[in-house]
């Protein structure tokens, strides 16, 4: 008996996401995001989980977003609770791109401050992407806690996450200017820095920080 060609494609596209090559990988996601149907879901979700590849992991993304949320949300939420980095991560990517704020209660603090700084990077991102109106002040105290968490990159993210919730956070900065760390008050500080100039740039934002915290030690000295 010959199979319906919709079978046929469908085959062709879900034996395309394993393929070896990356480039065919990145085909065959384009190619399921471009006819969407719900049988693929599934699919993407576990392939973002262990895609290796970031064009690749970006496609499929795309990909889930154009597919209904009531379909991919239920199965990306199931990924947040993976032992899996790269499924909590691409999870958490995934969700702040699709944006349904059901998937808000499933932004823990646990997810906020993961060991693992991709983790916990995505998180941030879908945090802001999808925190109700007024629940903005919790989620600067909790992501300030991570103030001179990691290298230039995460801090950067961090600095971009609390920047996108705007006045919630002027306070918790201004407290966290003070903190005994050096780490966290040179971040707090740039990131102020940041809030009142998110031109200044980050680069430019730490060195300034430095330079306040420089002034400040002189001043006690003398």
């Amino acid at each position: 008996m010959t199979m319906p060609e919709e079978d046929t494609n469908m085959g062709r596209a879900l034996r395309g996401l394993e393929d070896d090559s990356p480039s065919v990988r990145l085909r065959a996601a384009l190619a399921v995001g471009s006819a969407p149907d719900p049988r693929f879901v599934g699919k993407l979700v576990e392939r973002c989980a262990i895609e290796p590849e970031f064009s690749v992991r970006d496609m499929l993304t795309w990909a889930l977003t154009r597919h209904p949320a009531s379909v991919t949300v239920p199965g990306l939420l199931r990924e947040l609770r993976s032992e899996r980095a790269q499924a909590r991560s691409q999870a958490l990517h995934t969700l702040s791109k699709i944006g349904d704020r059901r998937a808000w209660p499933a932004i823990t603090r646990a997810l906020l401050t993961d060991a693992d700084d991709e983790v916990a990077r995505s998180a941030w991102r879908a945090a802001v992407a999808l925190v109700p109106e007024g629940e903005e002040p919790e989620l600067a105290g909790t992501l300030a806690t991570q103030l001179g968490r990691g290298g230039r990159e995460t801090q950067v993210s961090l600095s971009r996450a609390l920047v996108a919730l705007g006045g919630a956070v002027t306070a918790i900065l201004r407290a966290a200017a003070v903190d005994p760390d050096p780490r966290v008050r040179r971040h707090a500080i740039a990131t102020e820095r940041l809030l009142r100039d998110p031109e200044a740039g980050f680069a430019f934002a730490i060195e300034e920080a430095k330079r306040i915290m420089a002034l400040g030690a002189a001043g006690r000295e003398g």
